[in-house]
């Protein structure tokens, strides 16, 4: 009955868990998952390369601040500690990209890549928004601006010559990396007074919440995001033999 019990951070113990198993399984099958802090109080962080490696994630991951530039990463340390001594908290924005990924996975209508991985990524606590590839930026580019032309790599292997499309088309993997960004809302909870009503009274009250909290949950969401992204591949790579 305490807090927000599973609509709280507890619910990320479990999905990290089966997350992790899947992310074992995929690398396997030579896929790999990675995510980093893109952005936090309007700090950002450098975005992933066209072409990320396993080794990029994993040296992101060893980190105890998931950022690949120091530098920001320090900033946005700073953002959060001024958030936290003001009694208030601050949102994030996640980045989390799949490469190995065969072409052809997915489906055009309701079961694409992206109505597949929104509907789990929209179930982990405090995700407000969700983007692919170029995202909400696609809409202020033109046709010929936003679409990836084709082309051959020194291998023979068809790939794109950008990804704004972050490797999804039609609902349906083509072969680059997969490419995601999540919004996550600053914790409600805060210290500071907040208006609210009495329920019983129906009248104005003053709602103060006592105890810890977070002054921010984005730097903690990188290893959620790709355990449930792990968990959705894993699903639709079984599906499909």
């Amino acid at each position: 009955m305490r807090g927000g019990g599973h609509f709280s951070g507890r619910l990320t113990a479990p999905l990290c868990i089966a997350g992790g198993i899947a992310k074992q399984i995929l690398e396997r099958r030579g896929i790999y998952i990675g995510a980093h802090l893109a952005e936090v109080a309007g700090v950002k962080d450098d975005p992933f390369p066209m072409y990320p490696t396993k080794e990029l994630f994993e040296e992101v991951q060893s980190k105890v601040f998931p950022v690949m530039n120091e530098a920001s990463g320090e900033k946005m340390k700073e953002a959060i500690a001024a958030a936290a001594a003001d009694a208030d908290s601050v949102g994030g924005i996640v980045e989390c990209a799949v490469i190995g990924l065969p072409a052809g996975l997915g489906d055009p209508m309701f079961d694409g890549v992206e109505n597949r991985l929104a509907a789990a990524i929209f179930g982990i606590p405090a995700v407000k928004g969700l983007e692919f590839g170029a995202g909400f930026e696609a809409s202020r580019k033109r046709g010929s601006e936003n679409n990836d032309p084709f082309g051959v790599d020194e291998e023979g292997n068809v790939v794109t010559l950008k990804n704004d499309n972050g490797g999804i088309q039609g609902g349906i993997t083509n072969g680059m990396p997969v490419v995601l960004r999540a919004a996550f809302k600053p914790t409600p909870s805060i210290g500071k007074p907040q208006q609210t009503i009495s329920l019983s009274r129906r009248e104005p009250e003053t709602l103060t919440i006592p105890g810890r909290h977070d002054p921010c949950v984005a730097h903690r969401a990188t290893p959620v995001l790709e355990a449930v992204t792990a968990l959705v591949i894993l699903d639709m790579l079984l599906e499909g033999k």
